[in-house]
């Protein structure tokens, strides 16, 4: 199921939602508003001069002055300078505001990406969610900054202009009216049409997106199975349909406009005729051609403003569809804080399925006192590692109770819950940093003593002090200039420093060589001796000092008891052993 599916929202719920951000902003708004309008009577003064000025040298030569002239041409001057200032005024306020806008979405959404639960990121491509924060909130930006701007400028500007030109003529304004209605017109289908075109668009850079991301980070595969023919088909093959569905937005365009433009022209060559025909004054004509260029030129600018709308639109329409989708895990009312664990952990009869009643763990129960090292093994697929994921939530089971300290973990804050709980994975993932920042994961609350004191409780210091500098040695991207069991003690290192009482190893001794096993082995000492510790573990030679191990198969518990105990006993977990005893 794709979660990220674009659903189709109405226009007044967009402008509704939308509203929410921008009635934050509302005071710059209406004083933007003001200086607007100011910039704009003082930009449609300098036609009406013109025409003024038109008619005065045309006069009788007697009556020109010198002085007349000049003082016209200050006023001139005097309004472009003031108009300037007004629009350098109104364009600092608005675009600060939108700033501010975008700025509170954007982190909304980022907070809503970091609220959803493993199983939802599951369902979603991570360069769809990428493409959403990153340029969807950037063509939001561009609406909110530029756009914006321009629609309530270039309205006003139409709205004004028309006004003064009904006076010089209302016999010629009424045909203007009727021209400006057929734009209009024209527009509306355009903008129909387009917007359908964006939508796609839009769906597709997208996926193109996800695909891009996916492939890059699979690039090792794809070369060492030589598939880099087939993705290049793949990709060209998305690329292609979106270079269509963009090209038939520039068709749309490229009619447009001259169309557009092509209607300016004629009523030009209309207004200067029907100006002639009903004998008005050289000026009253001239001020009418300067205020068809200041009236013609915002409506093209609207009409181009279109085109960001639809895309702001279609953007925003997306962002909100991302975060309608409503996080599967999140804290009950009353969620307590726990400050710190014990370490009890208890299962009471839990199932859980992934979809449906396709159960992954059935009927599962057990206790595991405070400061026990209990170890999980079974085959692949047995329910290891959902166990370990359901202690955190990042699942929520269907049936059963899972407590820790004797208290449901549903009943416990989500954030003090992870807070006490430290988790080692197999898979190490290391931030594009130092080794110091993924220590702390960029938190300088903590000192170098600290931190050298956590490296050092886990064996890291044994190449952490080998290398030019230390703590402060850069990370490339993924790690990959450490090795795997490098990465690993890193791990160890990060979680021991945030002080957990619940420590989860999954795999976390796995794919390393024998030497780095020899160093883990020995800081897993060291771990077990802080609080409760939970190991999933293949390699069953890392689990025989353990308190207890629960053996598990399709779900279900089938075996429990320490190392020796279940070698007594013969069964699954004996076999098991004796398979690993003689491959090794």
């Amino acid at each position: 199921m794709d979660l990220l599916k674009q659903k189709k929202i109405p226009q007044n719920v967009l402008i509704k939602r939308t509203w929410k951000y921008v009635k934050k902003e509302r005071l710059a708004f209406i004083i933007s508003f003001f200086f607007i309008l100011l910039n704009v009577f003082l930009g449609v003064i300098t036609p009406r001069i013109t025409g003024l000025f038109t008619d005065y040298i045309t006069g009788p030569i007697e009556n020109i002055n010198l002085r007349t002239i000049i003082l016209i041409a200050l006023s001139v001057l005097f309004a472009s300078v003031l108009s300037q200032t007004f629009l350098f005024i109104e364009s600092m306020i608005l675009t600060k505001a939108g700033q501010r806008i975008v700025y509170s979405l954007r982190m909304e959404v980022f907070a809503h990406i970091e609220s959803m639960s493993q199983n939802q990121f599951n369902d979603m491509a991570v360069g769809s969610l990428v493409t959403r924060v990153c340029n969807y909130t950037s063509q939001l930006s561009e609406f909110f900054t530029d756009t914006l701007v321009r629609i309530i400028r270039d309205s006003l500007t139409v709205v004004v202009v028309y006004i003064w030109m009904l006076i010089l003529s209302p016999y010629l304004g009424l045909i203007l009216a009727s021209i400006v209605g057929l734009i209009f017109i024209i527009s509306y289908f355009f903008s129909k049409d387009v917007h359908k075109t964006f939508h796609k668009e839009r769906a597709q850079i997208s996926d193109l997106n996800s695909f891009l991301n996916e492939t890059l980070s699979g690039m090792k595969i794809i070369q060492l199975f030589k598939k880099e023919k087939k993705y290049e088909d793949i990709f060209e093959k998305k690329n292609h349909e979106y270079f269509k569905t963009k090209y038939k937005v520039t068709i749309a365009f490229s009619i447009y406009r001259p169309l557009v433009s092509l209607i300016y022209i004629l009523t030009i060559a209309l207004i200067i005729y029907l100006g002639v025909k009903l004998n008005l004054t050289a000026g009253v004509i001239v001020s009418f051609y300067l205020f068809l260029n200041y009236f013609f030129e915002p409506v093209q600018s609207l009409a181009d403003s279109l085109n960001h709308v639809t895309r702001a639109i279609s953007a925003i329409e997306r962002l909100y569809n991302l975060l309608d989708i409503k996080p599967e895990v999140v804290d009950k009312d009353g969620a307590i804080e726990i400050n710190e664990f014990k370490g009890k952990i208890e299962f009471k009869h839990v199932y859980f399925a992934y979809e449906n009643e396709d159960y992954i763990l059935k009927d599962v129960s057990f206790v595991i006192n405070p400061k026990e090292t209990v170890a999980f093994v079974g085959a692949t697929g047995s329910g290891k590692t959902t166990i370990l994921n359901l202690i955190v939530r990042n699942f929520e089971i269907q049936k059963g109770q899972i407590l820790i300290d004797d208290i449901d973990i549903n009943d416990i804050s989500i954030s003090s819950l992870r807070r006490g709980i430290g988790q080692m994975l197999q898979d190490v993932f290391l931030f594009t940093g130092t080794i110091k920042d993924n220590i702390t994961l960029f938190d300088d609350s903590y000192s170098d003593k600290e931190i050298i004191d956590a490296i050092t409780y886990v064996n890291a210091d044994s190449f952490i002090n080998k290398l030019d500098n230390g703590i402060n040695e850069n990370i490339v991207e993924r790690g990959e200039n450490f090795s795997t069991g490098q990465r690993q003690l890193l791990s160890f290192a990060r979680t021991i420093i945030h002080k957990p009482q619940i420590m989860i190893l999954d795999e976390a001794t796995a794919n390393i060589d024998t030497e780095t096993e020899h160093i883990i082995q020995n800081s897993l000492v060291n771990i077990s001796n802080i609080g409760t510790m939970l190991i999933v573990a293949h390699r069953l030679s890392t689990i025989q000092n353990a308190d207890k191990i629960i053996v598990l198969s399709h779900g279900e518990i089938i075996e429990s008891g320490s190392h020796e105990e279940l070698i007594a006993k013969e069964g699954y977990y004996y076999n098991l052993y004796m398979l690993q005893f003689l491959e090794d």
